[in-house]
């Protein structure tokens, strides 16, 4: 019988391994956790049992089509429209992005069905899988299987090859590696890493679309089996570190038998409802605690999550106010105008805006992204109807379900403690997810099916069972809340968050508690949500323990951030219009589909604009009313240099607001080295950065052989002949030797003959090699296959004095060979002694430049120490 378990088990696991593949690909590739991934596997599944049903064609065919062509299709639209912008998006936004695809693009696709009158496609659908219809019987090892669980295995199997052999055996999977290794660097060595990205959205998309071909007989066609689906996924993905294929799978098909076995050997564990059920949760959870520990930001590093600017700072108090204050009249205006039942839309709507205040403190203020906010409202609701049902004051209840709901959310702060980034995210909807199928399961607490009754709030002269009521009382509440808000912000405990947020570790050593400081976030953030789950039961009259599933808050998250997590306000009009929307639909009589599809749309408009609506009006109005800034003064006329290949001009350049590049001007001819001194921070670095397209000029030109290359990207440079060996090493430290060579030349052949060093560890991953193999592995390629132009930005940094001898030498022979070399170095003496010409740079301006022959001491010492 066991065996029977673990040969079934190994089929769901296949389908586990081959979705949680294109989740680990497309994320190592990209750096987006694409919370739509089931969703891509839905609406395959959904095209396949269309063409099969409707169109007639056989199952092979359909499925040929749904996985191989359209789900590597809508990759790739998705990744020109959304995923391509989100890749430099913070954590937020790309999660709400993706969150909003999930409930988008299912709904897109069973619109289309109704409006084409194909047949109905819901979860009382039934199709048939990819084999023979009815399914065969065959005896396996002794286990009986069906055609279809054969079927599955075995594309699984080859898809698990095929993807193993692209990604080590060919051209495209060891660009695709090496943008995942070093993405930066990966673009300087000529490989277009938006086609890298196009390339892993198509491959894991269509895995996504075969593991949901492959479900659709177990599953059907209900949307919310492939979300669950997904997060069942991602638990092989993260015991592959969201880095790993091979282990993905093999953590997929591991996952799939340990649940059979759990379903089938532990009869003791049927007491506590939803355990068994709950095995693919627990894991990802444990996996995401024991194996995913955050190091994302580390010593002296900054938040890359910084607070956009303040487009409105410059207006008095009165007028930043004065539209809020316009739209608490009008609202308050409709509450004792409108009839009874729009009144209590309004009233449902600033329920959800008071527990969406919690994202505000935890997201907005806190900068993590925490997806139990539903399994807190709940807890404190059920809390509260459990109290109340046994004796106990109202009002005592609902203090009791708020201090729950804090405690629930002390408890799951402590894996934030350990965890960061998208690694917390999954694990606080792990922790939801395990509170949604057992804790809230349990009869003792939640009452079963009933739930508990939860009366209305007396206030002596009116009580909350009349909806104007509840409107003024939940408008007390959001400003109590706000008030709270706004003076931890400016408070002591505000400005520590800020820190830990910022630099966790420069916090610590200031003497901030970052412990301490996490946990009463999520403290505050659970109790706030815990009393808005409080006021919701008391609008509906009871609590069940299916009121607020936990997808709730996947939902919630996305809908305040979509309007400005980082303010109250924007959690008050995402409460109204997460009401109002379904509302008006549903009175012009249009489909509930389109509801969800403009809210797609809206995760679209958050990969352009990160900060949510709010923030970009302000925007938008700062442009408008904003003065055209004065350019910077340009630099003197360069001066003309015969024959120059490669010339900079007047160029302007920097980073965000800050202008590093002055108008520099620099020209260096074929066969000739210009060495580029100056002292620290006088935009050495940042010049190269220009040459090669890495950092976007401001103004002025880059000229290659005459030719404007401005506005080439840097791997167009790359491929036109200019190759920056940057600061530090540029080699990809987690691919061999081998492969690093490979992604320059075609045969590294002829560079283990000139470098044998290199040839006796071609094996071996970069990263293990000393400093000085991997400055020669950096330069090597260019001595088979010279660019036209090299750019070194202090190449014998951190070497031996016999490797950085070495290095020169090669300079030296790409020189006689016609290379043109801009050569940035710290040690002058090196410089100079290969150098034909020189350039000193001072606050981003060449001061001088000229031949080597009349640099004196008096020139060094101008440039190094700023003295003239």
């Amino acid at each position: 019988m066991i065996l029977g378990y673990v040969l079934s088990g190994l089929v769901t696991g296949a389908i586990f391994a081959v979705m949680g593949s294109g989740l680990t690909l497309s994320y190592a590739a990209t750096g987006v956790f694409n919370f739509a991934h089931g969703a891509v596997g839905f609406l395959s599944a959904l095209l396949f049992y269309e063409l099969n049903q409707a169109a007639g064609l056989p199952a092979w065919l359909s499925a040929l089509v749904s996985a191989a062509l359209f789900a590597p299709a809508l990759g790739y639209v998705l990744h020109r429209t959304m995923f391509g912008g989100l890749a430099q998006a913070d954590e937020t936004a790309q999660i709400v992005a993706t969150i909003g695809l999930t409930i988008a693009l299912p709904a897109l696709g069973l619109l289309v069905v109704d409006l084409a009158g194909l047949p109905s496609a819901d979860a009382t659908s039934l199709p048939r899988g990819v084999g023979p219809h009815p399914a065969l019987s065959f005896e396996v090892l002794g286990a009986r299987l069906d055609s279809d669980q054969l079927i599955t295995f075995g594309f699984s199997a080859v898809a698990a090859a095929g993807l193993w052999a692209f990604m080590r055996h060919s051209p495209y999977g060891l660009r695709m590696r090496a943008a995942v290794d070093r993405r930066r660097l990966a673009t300087l060595r000529g490989i277009d890493a938006d086609a890298t990205s196009a390339l892993a959205w198509m491959l894991g998309s269509g895995l996504a679309g075969l593991a949901g071909v492959l479900a659709v007989s177990v599953l059907g066609l209900d949307a919310t089996a492939y979300t669950v689906l997904l997060f069942a996924s991602a638990t092989a993905a993260v015991f592959g570190r969201l880095r790993s294929i091979p282990w993905t799978f093999a953590a997929g098909l591991a996952l799939g038998v340990v649940q059979n076995l759990v379903a089938g050997y532990t009869d003791f564990l049927e007491e506590v409802t939803g355990l068994r059920t709950a095995v693919p949760v627990i894991l990802l959870f444990a996996g995401l605690v024991l194996l995913n520990r955050s190091r994302e930001r580390v010593a002296g590093s900054a938040a890359e999550d910084a607070p956009p600017p303040d487009h409105l700072a410059g207006l008095p108090p009165w007028r930043r106010r004065m539209p809020w204050a316009l739209g608490l009249v009008a609202l308050v205006a409709f509450t004792f105008l409108a009839s009874e039942y729009y009144v209590g839309v309004a009233a449902q709507g600033l329920v959800l805006a008071l527990i969406f205040c919690s994202f505000v403190v935890v997201t907005g203020i806190g900068g993590m992204v925490n997806l139990a906010q539903a399994a807190f409202a709940s807890m404190a609701a059920l809390t509260c109807g459990w109290a109340f049902s046994s004796g106990l004051p109202f009002f005592v209840a609902i203090v009791l379900g708020v201090l729950a709901s804090a405690a629930v959310g002390m408890l799951v702060a402590l894996p934030a403690l350990r965890l960061g980034g998208r690694v917390l995210t999954l694990a606080t909807l792990a922790l939801a997810l395990l509170a949604d199928q057992v804790l809230f399961q349990v009869d003792a607490f939640s009452n079963g099916t009933i739930g508990w009754p939860v009366p209305a709030l007396g206030l002596g002269f009116a009580d909350t069972s009349d909806p104007r009521v509840r409107v003024v009382v939940l408008l007390v509440l959001i400003g109590a809340v706000a008030l709270l808000v706004r003076n931890l912000e400016r408070s002591a405990s505000g400005r520590a968050i800020l820190a830990v947020r910022s630099a966790p570790a420069a916090a610590t050593t200031s003497g901030i508690s970052a412990p301490r400081t996490k946990i009463m976030i999520f403290a505050l953030a659970s109790a706030i949500a815990g009393l808005g789950g409080v006021l919701f039961a008391v609008s509906k009259g009871s609590i069940t323990a299916t009121d607020l599933p936990a997808f709730s808050g996947f939902v919630w998250l996305a809908v305040v951030v979509l309007q400005g997590v980082r303010r109250v306000g924007g959690a008050v009009l995402g409460g109204l219009i997460a009401v109002a929307v379904p509302e008006l639909l549903a009175a012009w009589g249009v489909s509930a589909h389109v509801g969800a599809i403009l809210f797609g749309a809206g995760g679209v408009i958050l990969a352009k604009h990160p900060d949510g609506v709010l923030t970009q009006l302000a925007e938008l109005r700062h442009r408008r009313r904003s003065v055209p800034a004065e350019p910077v003064p340009a630099a003197p006329p360069p001066v003309k240099v015969d024959g120059p290949l490669f010339r900079l001009e007047g160029v302007v350049a920097g980073y965000a607001d800050s202008t590093v590049l002055r108008g520099v001007d620099l020209a260096v001819r074929p066969g000739e080295v210009v060495a580029l001194l100056g002292a620290n921070g006088a935009g050495k670095s940042t010049t190269c950065a220009v040459a090669a397209g890495d950092l976007a000029v401001t103004s002025g030109r880059i000229l290659l052989d005459g030719q404007d290359v401005t506005a080439w990207p840097a791997h167009r440079r790359a491929r036109a002949g200019i190759l920056l060996a940057p600061e530090g090493r540029g080699v990809f430290p987690g691919l061999t030797v081998e492969e690093n060579l490979r992604t320059w030349l075609p045969d590294p052949g002829p560079v283990y003959e000139r470098l044998p060093q290199l040839a006796e560890r071609r094996t071996v991953p970069a990263g293990a090699l000393s400093g000085g193999e991997q400055q020669l592995l950096t330069l090597a390629p260019a001595l088979v296959r010279p660019p036209r132009v090299l750019i070194a930005d202090e190449p014998s940094l951190g070497l031996a004095p016999m490797m950085v001898r070495q290095v020169f030498d090669v300079f030296a022979e790409l020189r006689s060979r016609g290379v043109a070399l801009l050569l940035v170095e710290e040690k002058a003496t090196e410089a100079l002694a290969l150098a034909d010409r020189v350039a000193f740079m001072r606050l981003g301006r060449v001061t001088w430049a000229g031949p080597r022959s009349e640099v004196d001491s008096e020139r060094l010492t101008a440039a190094y120490l700023g003295v003239r």
